[in-house]
């Protein structure tokens, strides 16, 4: 969801421009910015449940130094907060690891801990308890009962981008490679005491929104402009910002928005998913200039792979969209990886990558390593204390 701060009327109503978004400024591989926006849960340390009091943290991590770069979240439940776009990943990772530690530490002042997870693990989350502002107070008079299972934690990366244009020939480049994205990044398979049997339940709750999932093959900016007049006159999406689509132009800042992955567990996770995304949109730039066309699959079958990435996770199958059968949902990772090779190589990512894939590919994605927690004794406290563990900045990935 989009926070209250993001939400200016100004903001929402209007596309980016051209001039917005200095379309004479050069793009290459390794001049591409990155910011992150990461959202965390609020827990009890004691009783391990989710606690409400959003509002309180992100006033004390504000002050505490965050800034503007820490919001309240649609429920009280949430705290989000952002990086400052960066060049190098170096920095865009020590960024991650303090704004954990800032937010963890504010939350810590309250007597609470966070939780970098998809979904809530213990407590009253359904119906989850409204932040106030007159946005979330719209969504809920507007989307009503959807609101309800809204608890859900994910990561966007924004990638900058010099134009309307571009950003969304980039997107047409992306899309067939959001199920493994999904894969990759699932960290939500428990709701509310629960096992879903899903990987990934955040995705399955965003799907019920009217505007969200993979977004459509555009032809053009002035194609995306109509259909955002239509949904908003269909009364669909309350503003821009209502749009939820796994990639998106971002409503307020000029940079692809890829909003696909569950809150990651650790900070080298939400780096790793950096770094691939930051190389598919460079992969994509180059093939846009090379008058490569994107690959067109069917939607019918894209939302499939979807559904099939959010059940399986990287343990089960995914879907070739080349040629629509099942294959190994590792194999499908290890098939993105190789189409952003070149860019990996000229980011100076490779090594990064390479390695995090392989931590997972031993380890598990974070709802891989949820059930290993809850299996131990069958305690969804063990969960969330694995969580509090791995969400901290100064943890490494305990996979």
């Amino acid at each position: 969801m989009d926070s209250e701060t993001d939400a200016t009327a100004d903001a929402n109503n209007r596309l980016p421009t051209d001039r917005d978004r200095h379309p004479t400024t050069p793009v290459t591989a390794d001049s591409l910015t990155v910011g992150v926006e990461e959202e965390y849960l609020l827990v009890d340390p004691v009783t391990r449940e989710v606690s409400p009091y959003g509002p309180r943290v992100v006033a004390q991590a504000s002050s505490s130094g965050l800034g503007h770069r820490v919001s309240t979240e649609l429920t009280r439940y949430q705290v989000e907060a952002r990086t400052e776009p960066h060049t190098a990943l170096e920095g865009l990772s020590e960024q991650i690891r303090s704004m954990r530690a800032s937010v963890a530490g504010a939350a810590g002042r309250h007597g609470l801990r966070i939780i970098s997870s998809g979904a809530p693990i213990l407590g009253q989350s359904v119906p989850p308890p409204i932040s106030e502002g007159p946005r979330y107070a719209q969504s809920f008079a507007t989307f009503r009962a959807l609101d309800d299972e809204q608890t859900a934690c994910a990561c966007h990366i924004h990638i900058g981008m010099p134009d309307l244009d571009r950003t969304l020939q980039v997107s047409n480049h992306m899309r067939p490679w959001i199920p493994v994205l999904i894969a990759l990044t699932a960290n939500s398979p428990y709701w509310a005491r629960r096992d879903t049997g899903y990987a990934s339940w955040r995705t399955m709750t965003l799907a019920r929104w009217p505007v969200a999932g993979p977004p459509p093959y555009f032809e053009s900016a002035a194609h995306f402009d109509d259909l955002i007049g239509r949904v908003l006159d269909a009364g669909a999406i309350m503003d821009r910002a209502g749009l939820y689509w796994d990639l998106r132009p971002s409503n307020h800042v000029p940079t692809l928005e890829v909003r696909v992955a569950d809150a990651p567990a650790t900070a080298d996770e939400t780096l790793l998913l950096s770094a691939i995304v930051r190389a598919m949109v460079a992969t994509a730039l180059a093939m846009i200039d090379a008058r490569e066309p994107a690959p067109r699959p069917r939607p019918e079958i894209l939302r499939a792979a979807c559904w099939r990435a959010a059940r399986d996770g990287l343990v089960g199958q995914s879907v070739d969209l080349s040629t629509g059968r099942l294959i190994p949902a590792a194999a499908r990772v290890d098939q993105l990886l190789t189409w952003i090779r070149p860019a990996l190589r000229d980011q100076g990512s490779l090594a990064l990558v390479s390695d995090g894939w392989s931590r997972l590919r031993v380890g598990g994605n974070g709802a891989d390593r949820q059930r290993v927690a809850y299996r131990r004794r069958s305690s969804f406290s063990d969960v969330v204390d694995q969580l509090i563990a791995s969400t901290t900045p100064a943890n490494r990935d305990p996979a």
